[in-house]
């Protein structure tokens, strides 16, 4: 959009971490027009989906998703948080392109905003000011109270409130006869295994090479209200919280290793995301629990909408472009908080408090409901859209985007 961008990390490594991520048409279909190469990336194309009950298998819902492309204009990717973050740095970074590249400062953490000035205070005293200021730096960001004007910690959740992560070859399960048949026909296929209170959601990633799982459950030990990617887990407890799942799951469970846990935190959507000079973005503005596998692509769809109301902003207009951000994103990323609190299976649990963000009668009752409102929606076109009411005549400049975005199904 022609600016001078800063990025400023608190980690001393300019790299990702953790497992894999969907990347759906909603956002998939701004990433490839902005030049990301999904090949490059080993992104795995989704194909299949399939649920089935955790003792007998037997399934409940199964669908070729192989669609989906064509349907909502853009493809629907699994992929290692890893390859992702490398490509989109790719787009950040590179020397290609129009703009000036983004300029990556390592060993910052934030420990102060000042919305009215643009200022950031940093550990050890040093301070950056700007024009504005994106907080982008998750559920605990400290923007959230200076945007509010009030405490909103994230917190655990009432059900599903813990989680695990982990990896597992596709080689090692393929090699193991009891085990070889859950890799047979699993190209893009997702799986989620299920019973009362335990989850098991399972994907292939790295060009179907590995293997990512989520496990997903509810638990009564006391829970920090801290969110940690790194903190180890035994594999026998791994196995005691889902004993009674099918013996063929188990066994392939027994091969996980360096497997991660974390509490799932939820924080109420957010009756603003700017104040002045500051403005929030992805899980600084609404974090996700994982049910919709939506959470990146939220984040997603933040960055192309401010990126594109941000083009040819001055300092008179940036209040207005920052208010047309919240008008477009603040609902729809609210009722898709509510929705990822329960499974696609599970809407009666969501029906109630996302309807507080949209119509009742349009809250997704099944899968395929939530696909409609999740994937279909196309970003670039309600920004397109938001900004020519605001500005006349307004185009996408040429050059923004490398390619034609893909069109979306609504609005």
């Amino acid at each position: 959009a022609g600016h001078i961008v800063h990025i400023f990390e608190r980690s001393g490594l300019n790299n990702e971490i953790g497992a894999a991520i969907h990347v759906a048409p909603n956002a998939s279909r701004g990433l490839l027009a902005l030049g990301l190469d999904p090949v490059a990336a080993r992104f795995v194309n989704a194909k299949k989906s399939w649920r089935a009950e955790s003792a007998t298998l037997k399934v409940f819902h199964e669908a070729d998703e192989g669609y989906v492309a064509e349907k909502f204009g853009a493809p629907w990717w699994w992929c290692h948080r890893v390859d992702l973050h490398e490509a989109l740095k790719v787009l950040a970074l590179g020397k290609e392109g129009e703009g000036t590249p983004a300029i990556v400062h390592l060993k910052h953490e934030v420990i102060e905003y000042t919305a009215h000035s643009g200022a950031v205070r940093f550990a050890g005293g040093a301070i950056a000011k700007a024009d504005l200021v994106i907080a982008a730096d998750g559920v605990h960001s400290k923007a959230v109270e200076t945007v509010i004007g009030y405490p909103n910690p994230a917190l655990p959740t009432e059900k599903y409130n813990f989680c695990y992560r982990f990896l597992i070859p596709t080689s090692e399960i393929a090699a193991d006869p009891e085990t070889a048949s859950w890799t047979e026909g699993d190209d893009g296929r997702i799986k989620v295994i299920v019973t009362e209170g335990r989850r098991l959601v399972w994907y292939p990633c790295r060009n179907n090479e590995q293997h990512n799982f989520v496990a997903i459950f509810s638990s009564d030990d006391e829970i920090k209200n801290v969110e940690d990617y790194r903190t180890p887990l035994e594999l026998s407890a791994l196995l005691e919280t889902y004993k009674g799942f099918h013996p063929s799951v188990l066994a392939v469970l027994k091969k996980a290793k360096d497997i991660k846990q974390w509490p799932l935190l939820f924080r109420a959507p957010l009756p603003t995301w700017y104040q002045d000079k500051l403005v929030l973005l992805g899980d600084a503005a609404h974090p996700m629990l994982p049910h919709q596998g939506q959470g990146g692509g939220q984040a997603i769809e933040d960055g192309i909408a401010l990126g594109m109301l941000l083009i040819g902003a001055t300092t008179e207009t940036l209040p207005s472009r920052l208010a047309l951000y919240e008008k477009l994103r603040l609902n729809r990323a609210s009722a898709i908080q509510h929705f990822s609190n329960a499974g696609q299976d599970e809407p009666e649990k969501i029906r109630e408090a996302a309807s507080k963000y949209m119509d009742a009668d349009k809250v997704p009752k099944n899968p395929e409901e939530f696909f409609e409102f999740n994937f279909g929606y196309d970003v670039i076109h309600d920004a397109k859209l938001a900004l020519q009411k605001e500005v006349p005549g307004w185009e996408v400049p040429k050059g923004f985007f490398e390619s034609e975005p893909g069109r979306g199904t609504y609005p």
